[in-house]
C-alpha cells in the first residue's frame, strides 16, 4: 500500500507545487489510515502494552522498559487523539511544552524525543501505521560535554576512607572492569575466577561478556568473601541481616556519599566505568578492545565513553607532526 502512495505521488509531483504534494500526501495518508483503523479497534494502553512486550522480547532491561513505559504513557496522557491519528505538530507541542514546563535541557528532551520516535518507529514496522509521525521530528542539538573523569588521587582517596571490605571490593572491581552497575550486583560468588583474575557478565540484552580484574581487586575481593558470615550465592550483599543481594540503589547511595565525605566531584557507579575506558585508551589499549570490554555494539559509544588525556595529545602531536 505504501508503495502504490508512492507511485501516485511521484505521478502527481510534476503538477502539483511544494506544499499542494505535502497537503496531498497528507489526505491519502490521513484517509488510508483511517480506512485501517477502522478494521481493528485497539486503545492506546493496548498498544503501549503491545509495544513494551515486543521490547522486552527483544532483550531490553526492566530498567529501560520502565523508562519506556513511563515516556510513552505521559505523551499518551497529554494527547489523547488515538495513536494511529496522532500528527507530528501535536508531538512537536507536546515536546515543547514538556521542555518549558519541566525547565529541563536539550539533552533531556531528546531522550525523551527517541523513547517516543521508538514507539511511532515500532508501530509503523508492525503496519499499524503508515508512516512515523517522529520522521519530520529531528535529533535536537546539545551541546558536547566532555565529563570528568575519576583521577588516580581520587581513587587511591576513595581506597582509604573505605571502612568496609565489600566497598574496597567493590570500588576496585567497578574501576578495573569498568562493567555497568546492573552488572555488577548480579554477579554471584561462582562467576569469579580469583586465579585467573576475571568474571562473566551478562550485559544488556542478557549478552554475556568476559572482563578481568587487577590485583588490588582480586586481594580486596578475596579478603570480603573470605570474611563473609552469610549463605548467600550473591557475591555483594547488605551489611546488615538478612545479607540481601545489594541493589543498584544501595551502590549508588553508598559511593555518593563517600564521595560527598571526601568533597570529590560527583562519585557514581558510572563514572568508574568512564574512568576505566579513558585510562585504558589514555595507556595505550586499542579502542577495539575498549569496546570488547564494555561490551559496546557500537564503536561510537565506546568513544563518548573516554576521554583522552590532552597531555597524550600534544606529546603524539609534537612526535608526529614537529
Amino acid at each position: 500500500m505504501e508503495e502504490k502512495i508512492v507511485i501516485v505521488l511521484n505521478e502527481m509531483s510534476e503538477y502539483l507545487s511544494i506544499t499542494q504534494m505535502k497537503k496531498l500526501q497528507e489526505v491519502i495518508i490521513k484517509t488510508f489510515a483511517d480506512n485501517e483503523a477502522n478494521k481493528v479497534k485497539i486503545s492506546n494502553e493496548e498498544f503501549l502494552k503491545m509495544f513494551l512486550d515486543a521490547k522486552r522480547i527483544e532483550g531490553c532491561s526492566e530498567r529501560t522498559i520502565i523508562y519506556y513505559q513511563a515516556t510513552v504513557k505521559h505523551l499518551l496522557s497529554q494527547i489523547t487523539t488515538e495513536v494511529r491519528k496522532i500528527t507530528t505538530e501535536e508531538i512537536r507541542e507536546y515536546l515543547s511544552n514538556y521542555q518549558k514546563r519541566n525547565d529541563c535541557s536539550n539533552v533531556t528532551i531528546d531522550n525523551v524525543r527517541r523513547n517516543i520516535s521508538s514507539f511511532f518507529s515500532w508501530l509503523e514496522e508492525e503496519d499499524y501505521i503508515l508512516k512515523s509521525p517522529m520522521k519530520r521530528i529531528h535529533k535536537i542539538k546539545t551541546k558536547t560535554v566532555v565529563k570528568s573523569v575519576i583521577s588516580d588521587e581520587g581513587i587511591e582517596k576513595l581506597r582509604d576512607n573505605c571502612n568496609e571490605k565489600r566497598d574496597l571490593a567493590i570500588i576496585d572491581l567497578l574501576y578495573s572492569t569498568g562493567i555497568r552497575v546492573g552488572e555488577l550486583v548480579n554477579l554471584n560468588i561462582d562467576d569469579i575466577d580469583l586465579e585467573g583474575r576475571e568474571c562473566i557478565v551478562y550485559g544488556k540484552g542478557d549478552k554475556e561478556r568476559r572482563v578481568y580484574f587487577d590485583a588490588k581487586a582480586k586481594v580486596h575481593l578475596k579478603e570480603y568473601i573470605d570474611n563473609r558470615t552469610d549463605n548467600n550465592n550473591a557475591l555483594f550483599v547488605t551489611l546488615d541481616a538478612p545479607h540481601d543481594r545489594l541493589k543498584i540503589s544501595g551502590v549508588e547511595i553508598r559511593l555518593r556519599n563517600l564521595g560527598k565525605k571526601l568533597a570529590l566531584e560527583r562519585i557514581h557507579p558510572h563514572k568508574f566505568r568512564r574512568s576505566m575506558a579513558t585510562r585504558a585508551i589514555d595507556k595505550g589499549m586499542p579502542i577495539e578492545q575498549v569496546q570488547k570490554l564494555l561490551g559496546h555494539s557500537q564503536i561510537d559509544t565506546t568513544m563518548q565513553y573516554a576521554m583522552v588525556n590532552q597531555n597524550n595529545v600534544k606529546t603524539a602531536h609534537q612526535k608526529y607532526m614537529a
